[in-house]
């Protein structure tokens, strides 16, 4: 009986303990710093320019609002050089040292591939808005993705060619993890749809010519041409198709400025799949007036997604401090998006970030017509 006495009293002290941890006090920094870790140099760096702008516009909204709960929150971006991978390395570790980040946005799939194992190790949120690669779903149990991953884009070109009644796809693709894993995911659905793939050619990024490849994808004779490339290289890649003589569809999974400028006057007619970000009311008209008047242009996706990420991480933030104690560390935030993932969507309404930590999103069907891209169905990615 007295040994029963003893484990009740334990129990009750430990359940008197954990109520007193649940009710600390939260252990507040004197400033949120969020890291971000974008091309901000070499061939890519339109991406880092958007992304960070996008970023920082967040930032100053927040701000202007009190902050969280208060305290102001930061923005610090690193440069990962367009992709390189040790140097997203070398940023990580800088955010980390110097500014004791707890969060960081990631962009780029060999970077974000080579962070992770750090996150894991360090217990750090990383929320990817950029990258495409399938190979990120679960490299990290921290992180997230805003942004649909190419091979979601890939099936849906694949379904569109095949709305169209085509069979034979040539496929183009970057030599790349990123280009690989489109292929890895479209391959077996467009067999299962009855299709077949005459062609499969590589391209460097950024590669100045491509003629051998455009000449082996002509001599296929296919029905369509899937280009599983990223800006700026799909513009060239259209251009050569069509010069060589090629009148085919095709289809890919981005449009940009650079893309449409690339291809000249062979853009007409080019059908891409793609993350789609519209302003229409509420927050994502009020994001939109705010970004042309920030930067006097209107916003894309890209800088949509790094926008929205900052929001989701402000708001991961609350829910932990709202526990108390030491809440501010990158696993406890990402414990706070499992527990309820459902968050507000500059894209209108709300998101749901998946088991998996993609975040569910339409995919919308792009025709250039009169050299404008112009919307044409949302399609659904199997």
């Amino acid at each position: 009986m007295k040994r029963k006495l003893m484990t009740w009293l334990a129990a009750g002290l430990m359940a008197v303990g954990g109520a007193a941890h649940a009710a600390d006090a939260p252990k507040d920094p004197e400033v949120f710093r969020i890291g971000a870790i974008l091309a901000m140099s070499g061939k890519a760096d339109w991406y880092g320019k958007v992304m960070s702008q996008g970023i920082l516009q967040a930032v100053e909204e927040i701000n202007a609002k009190g902050g969280i709960d208060g305290i102001k929150l930061e923005a610090v971006i690193e440069d990962h050089k367009s992709g390189v991978a040790k140097e997203g390395v070398a940023a990580m570790n800088r955010l980390m040292n110097l500014y004791n980040v707890q969060v960081v946005l990631t962009s780029f799939s060999p970077p974000t591939l080579a962070i992770a194992p750090i996150a894991d190790e360090k217990g750090i949120l990383l929320l990817n808005g950029g990258g495409v690669s399938t190979a990120l779903v679960g490299a990290s149990k921290y992180l997230f993705h805003n942004r649909s991953l190419a091979s979601d884009l890939g099936r849906a070109a694949a379904a569109r060619a095949n709305d169209q009644g085509l069979k034979k796809m040539a496929q183009l693709a970057w030599k790349t993890d990123a280009g690989e894993s489109v292929i890895a995911g479209v391959e077996p659905y467009w067999k299962n749809l009855g299709g077949t793939i005459v062609a499969t050619e590589f391209m460097d990024v950024g590669a100045p010519n491509i003629d051998t490849q455009a000449a082996k994808i002509r001599a296929s004779n296919p029905d369509w041409v899937a280009l599983w490339l990223f800006s700026p290289d799909p513009g060239l890649a259209i251009k050569r198709v069509r010069e060589f003589g090629m009148k085919v569809p095709i289809i890919g999974i981005e449009y940009t400025d650079d893309i449409a400028k690339g291809a000249g006057k062979f853009i007409e007619g080019y059908e891409y799949t793609s993350d789609y970000f519209t302003p229409s009311a509420g927050w994502s008209k009020s994001f939109s007036d705010g970004y042309q008047q920030r930067y006097g242009a209107a916003p894309e996706f890209y800088a949509a997604n790094y926008y929205e990420a900052v929001y989701v991480a402000a708001e991961a933030i609350r829910r932990a401090r709202a526990k108390g104690g030491d809440y501010y560390k990158g696993d406890k935030l990402a414990a706070e998006i499992r527990a309820n993932p459902v968050f507000d969507s500059v894209y209108g309404d709300t998101m749901t970030y998946q088991d998996n930590g993609v975040a569910t999103k339409p995919v919308a069907l792009f025709k250039v017509e009169d050299g404008k891209p112009v919307f044409q169905k949302y399609v659904k990615a199997q």
